[in-house]
């Protein structure tokens, strides 16, 4: 069965743009006008998407930290409402919740509360994603965890703690994260930014290797979306890269422009595509 094809959302897009100090960049108008124009299943794939964020605030909260990433759909107030009694969130996230405040109760079977509840609540939002009708969200998903795992073990290693503590979920490359001792884990035939990330963490200036690893994060996207044009996935595809501008333009305008540039121009090459 096809799926949707949002021809007048896309091409909407690129009308956006920022003057030198992004004062124009506004992604809650980018996600209002997504929501409006999405059918309601597609938008439960973007609902999904920005789930992630709010693992990361449930995560903080329960860390008894007050930092809220406002990528997240889900008030500081709701996520305080979720950890007493989660509701809102995808189910599989939700049993962790409900496992972890409760650890003899019925949700915590098949759930491994002695590990990190970070460990296991962005296990199970992963495992969420792997199910989604959405082809791109599938993959993104699982090349985003990919990229998280290694870059968490090269760390973990660099402080010669136990990288199972720190990776998330489980497959070939997770497995060769915990088992090899090479400098990149055996992964060069794997992973083809794996000399690309080496390279970045070893960035002495912590902003200048954030932004290395969302380039590579970037390159990932744009890759697993070549072929997506007008399609939910295109649509997707394209939030994935107006989130690591958001997260950039907080951080650094320059840095923030640039990305939304490097948007603008991919797009606009896409307007030449006959179809």
């Amino acid at each position: 069965m096809f799926g949707s094809n949002y021809y007048a959302l896309v091409a909407g897009f690129r009308e956006y743009a920022l003057d030198a100090d992004t004062k124009g960049f506004d992604i809650e108008q980018t996600l209002t006008d997504v929501r409006e124009a999405l059918s309601s299943r597609d938008w439960q794939a973007v609902s999904l998407l920005y789930a992630y964020y709010d693992c990361e605030n449930l995560a903080a909260r329960r860390n008894g930290s007050s930092a809220h990433n406002a990528l997240g759909r889900l008030s500081a107030e709701q996520i305080e409402q979720e950890l007493a009694s989660p509701q809102l969130l995808p189910e599989r996230v939700c049993k962790v919740v409900r496992a972890y405040a409760d650890p003899e109760g019925e949700d915590a079977e098949g759930v491994d509360t002695t590990a990190p509840f970070a460990q296991s609540l962005f296990a199970a939002y992963y495992e969420e994603c792997a199910r989604s009708s959405s082809r791109f969200l599938r993959e993104w998903s699982e090349a985003d965890r990919t990229l998280r795992s290694v870059t968490s073990a090269l760390i973990a290693r660099d402080k010669m703690t136990p990288v199972e503590q720190v990776t998330v979920g489980g497959g070939e490359v997770v497995e060769q994260l915990h088992r090899s001792s090479a400098a990149d884990f055996g992964l060069r035939g794997e992973l083809s930014y794996i000399d690309s990330l080496i390279a970045a963490m070893d960035e002495q200036n912590m902003l200048e290797k954030e932004r290395k690893i969302d380039l590579i994060r970037w390159a990932v996207a744009s890759e697993l979306s070549t072929f997506d044009y007008f399609s939910l996935d295109a649509v997707l595809a394209y939030l994935v890269k107006v989130n690591l501008v958001a997260r950039w333009t907080l951080l650094d305008v320059k840095a923030g422009r640039a990305m939304l540039d490097k948007l603008m121009a991919e797009l606009d090459g896409k307007q030449h595509i006959e179809i």
